[in-house]
């Protein structure tokens, strides 16, 4: 086994960094937490330095990474923006979808937009009645015509108020029998138009990052906007759910990372009793528990990335990858703001917001207990839902 740096991905993380340090310092990333909204522009800066076309093949101007090198990036800029990694994770997954299910005409237009930055995708999937259940789905589309007509009600879709078109997950057909995955499609419907009406949710934590309740109410597609085979669309999701879960670990590694940063640096400058606090045990002992974890997580997700873009199977490690990590940050956020104590509360400090972002992962892109029940499963278990 060779643990050596790849220099691609150090050369990454220290580009990252670099943005981060010159062009979004604290105060900015503050403000925008604040005013609950990323720029446009922000993605267009993206687009110049490469990173939107990370997922886009080559062919279409991107840079064709693997999932490993995607997930270095996540991690980087969770370390400072969670809002801003939880963002870019859906242009990654979008991405992916159009590349491996949209039609050579959709991923002519789409992909090279994608690249530059001229074109935002959001992903309505769950619903008010659904939740973890998301075959339970009302949200239909009826095609009358040269065009999808689509009515329903989709909550928590991800950047559906900046986007310029919603990847809706609705059903086109009746399902067959008992099987509810079938009929299900994935329809591509331009946001700004009179049936599709956007409210954006005010969350405690992720503030920044655009999560949205969409109501549809006679929205129009064009008759080719199916991603994806018709009838088949839940199935297209099913191949993105490794890739989904890798990185979001990979932005839980990138919080728990920075938090740690964060405690570590105030142990060392913090005087008490005539020294620095972090010569005390109840101090150093919370951190280095933190650091044993960090390394669990950042190695288990990376193994879970490797397998992913060696085309190996990877389910259970990503599902494990993904649990492991969201718990680890929730651990990790809470010890490190009881080292910063006071401070840690003061918005000024980035702790306050990390310990609200790290709040998502237990149930977010998919609950911990449905992550425990897929892993007994593929432990060989009976399946408990």
């Amino acid at each position: 086994m060779n643990f050596d740096t790849i220099e691609e991905h150090a050369m990454l993380r220290e580009s990252v960094r670099a943005f981060f340090d010159q062009e979004l310092p604290e105060r900015r990333i503050r403000e925008m937490d604040r005013a609950r909204r990323i720029p446009r522009t922000l993605w267009k800066r993206f687009a110049e330095l490469g990173w939107m076309g990370l997922s886009v093949p080559e062919e279409f101007g991107g840079s064709g990474a693997d999932v490993s090198t995607a997930a270095v990036f996540c991690e980087e800029l969770a370390r400072r923006f969670p809002s801003l990694a939880t963002d870019w994770l859906l242009v990654s997954m979008t991405a992916r979808i159009l590349r491996e299910s949209g039609t050579r005409a959709q991923q002519a237009e789409y992909l090279p937009r994608l690249a530059q930055g001229d074109f935002l995708m959001g992903f309505g999937m769950s619903e008010p009645g659904g939740g973890t259940d998301v075959l339970a789905l009302k949200t239909r589309a009826d095609l009358e015509g040269d065009a999808w007509v689509v009515r329903g009600q989709k909550l928590y879709t991800s950047f559906a108020d900046d986007a310029d078109a919603i990847l809706v997950l609705c059903r086109t057909e009746a399902a067959e029998g008992a099987k509810r995955a079938r009929g299900l499609s994935l329809v591509l419907t331009p946001r700004n138009q009179p049936g599709v009406e956007v409210r954006r949710l005010e969350l405690m934590g992720m503030r920044a990052a655009c999560t949205c309740e969409v109501f549809l109410d006679g929205a129009r597609a064009p008759a080719d906007a199916v991603v994806g085979e018709r009838g088949r669309g839940w199935y297209a999701l099913l191949a993105t759910l490794d890739e989904e879960r890798i990185l979001c670990a990979a932005m839980y590694v990138g919080i728990t990372a920075a938090a740690l940063e964060q405690a570590l640096q105030y142990a060392r400058d913090r005087q008490a009793f005539g020294r620095p606090i972090g010569a005390f045990q109840a101090v150093q002992h919370p951190l280095a528990e933190t650091a044993t974890e960090l390394e669990q997580i950042r190695l288990i997700t990376a193994k879970a990335a490797w397998l992913q873009s060696s085309g190996r199977d990877c389910a259970t490690e990503a599902a494990m990858a993904k649990l492991a990590a969201t718990e680890a940050a929730l651990r990790a956020t809470d010890r490190c703001m009881r080292v910063l104590g006071g401070y840690g509360l003061v918005e000024e400090s980035p702790m306050e917001r990390l310990l609200r972002d790290t709040r998502l992962g237990p149930f977010s892109p998919i609950s911990n207990e449905m992550v425990k029940n897929f892993v007994g499963e593929r432990l060989g278990l009976a399946k408990s839902y």
